[in-house]
């Protein structure tokens, strides 16, 4: 039996999800709202470096003061809101006729201070001395900037191509392969703090099996000189992007990273009193093994097992994961989605649905207030997750509180800003090769593979192939008895 496919393979790109808007649709999708907070975004927190006229290179501001006003050694940005940046200018690439400059810009920029660990990853922050814009503080990078910097760049690749000035496609495969190599721990592939928290020789190691006990975790040899080998920060759960970068790469190490975050997430979702995930994790051994939230002053206060300043970010990075899903026909997201429910059921409970009660901080153990204020940035991540959830009046609420509460701060206005344009339906996802085999759309390439063309070849009812370009195996545009046999073997030389 032959089905012709040739049509649906010149039209299908391998991680189009089903009503996420195509770049040149993007400007028709985004609201006049959101445009309009971006051109404040942009005239408020967009820089550029005074150092370097002859190649102009752009970053985000973060700072409280300039040199200038501060006659001293001053920071200006991290490598976090750099990351941010790019992903703003390129999300923003139909409306804004400067964005393509900018986002050059700013990946000038970025190149100019690179990490002094992994060559391809960026130094975390940044000072102005009146001279030059200097790294300060180690020139060692911070996993969230890295993570965004190199989905911001498939960006680019599918906006504008990579055939230009700037091959922003190979850019990207650089920094995703020294994330793998210098911010994903070998041994429970969590992401790590960053390139200065990976041990280099890896002496942090597996001495039993992995999944020591009934779904538990592998014993660990933690590193000695590196004691934070064994932490994690639970706004680098940037979901959505590892599988996508295991199909840039072909390094199914990232599907592990995806499924060991979302083993995280359900136990925390199902054992923990509340749903909330605390700024930083480490693990522990006891047992079979769990991540737990961080003791006090652990990297940076007292509030590092808290959900806080870090974790406030976690409704919009793993919502978004849910919320593109739930546009999908693959459905990976199992915690993602109940983690979305039951974190915006939660807050309803606590603020009685009034946004302006959502506090800045909750602890994790009794879900109590930690302050007696509300903060953007706590607020505006809270509307992705909700629009997942599919609880529209509280959606609207918090939409309608972002949007009132206007000029903040670099951290609140630039979440929010992002939280903006995926609400509305603005966050897009790069071009990029499925394996060959990944016949169900799950990133990799496994007998079910095998049965699910199987099936679909031999007309099962009701059966959908999620991704046919991927099940041409011979790349002749049919789909037929030859392209299984081929799949067959593939694994059988796997």
């Amino acid at each position: 039996m032959k089905k012709i496919i040739a049509a649906a393979l010149g039209c299908m790109t391998a991680l189009t999800v089903t009503g996420m808007p195509s770049a040149a649709e993007q400007k028709e999708t985004l609201t006049a709202e959101t445009q309009n907070y971006y051109a404040e975004w942009k005239n408020a927190y967009l820089r550029q470096n005074p150092y370097t006229p002859d190649t102009p290179q752009y970053y985000v501001f973060y700072g409280e003061q300039t040199y200038e006003e501060a006659q001293e050694t001053v920071a200006v940005t991290v490598s976090e809101a750099h990351g941010y940046g790019m992903l703003i200018a390129v999300l923003m690439s139909e409306y804004d006729s400067e964005a393509h400059e900018i986002f050059d810009g700013m990946y000038r920029y970025y190149l100019a201070h690179p990490s002094s660990i992994g060559p391809h990853l960026m130094a975390w922050q940044q000072s102005d001395n009146g001279e030059a814009l200097i790294d300060t503080d180690g020139a060692d990078s911070a996993a969230d900037g890295d993570l965004d910097i190199a989905y911001a760049l498939l960006l680019a690749d599918k906006v504008w191509g990579s055939t230009g000035d700037i091959d922003y496609f190979s850019a990207a495969k650089l920094v995703i392969d020294d994330i793998m190599e210098y911010e994903i721990n070998p041994v429970f592939w969590l992401p790590q703090l960053g390139d200065w928290a990976h041990d280099p020789n890896q002496t942090y190691e597996s001495v039993f099996p992995p999944g020591n006990g009934a779904g538990g975790w592998p014993t660990y040899v933690k590193s000695k000189d590196y004691p934070f080998t064994d932490a994690t920060r639970s706004s680098d759960f940037t979901l959505q992007y590892f599988p996508v970068f295991a199909a840039v790469t072909g390094d199914q190490h990232w599907v592990t990273v995806y499924e060991r975050i979302m083993d995280v997430i359900r136990y925390h979702i199902t054992n923990k009193a509340t749903p909330l995930l605390p700024d930083f994790l480490v693990y522990n051994p006891i047992g079979i093994g769990s991540w737990n939230g961080a003791p006090q002053n652990f990297l940076e206060d007292e509030n590092d097992g808290n959900y806080y300043y870090n974790a406030c970010r976690t409704p919009w990075r793993i919502g978004t994961d849910a919320l593109l899903n739930q546009r999908s026909t693959t459905g990976l997201n199992g915690e993602a989605q109940a983690y979305a429910e039951k974190v915006t059921a939660f807050m309803k409970e606590q603020c009685g649905g009034d946004p302006k009660k959502i506090m800045a901080g909750y602890e994790l153990t009794r879900g109590r207030p930690l302050a007696d204020y509300s903060d953007l940035c706590f607020t505006a991540p809270l509307m992705v997750s909700a629009a997942a959830a599919g609880d529209t009046e509280f959606h609207d609420a918090i939409r309608k509180e972002v949007l009132e509460i206007g000029s903040d701060c670099y951290y609140g206005n630039t979440i929010a800003l992002l939280c903006l344009i995926t609400d509305d339906g603005g966050w897009l996802i790069p071009d990029a090769e499925k394996l060959p085999g990944d016949v169900n759309g799950d990133y990799k390439t496994t007998i079910a593979d095998v049965r699910c063309l199987r099936d679909w070849l031999t007309a099962r009812p009701n059966y959908v192939l999620h991704n046919p370009a991927a099940a041409d195996m011979n790349g002749d545009g049919v789909l037929d008895a030859k392209d299984l046999t081929l799949l067959k073997r593939i694994l059988l030389i796997k």
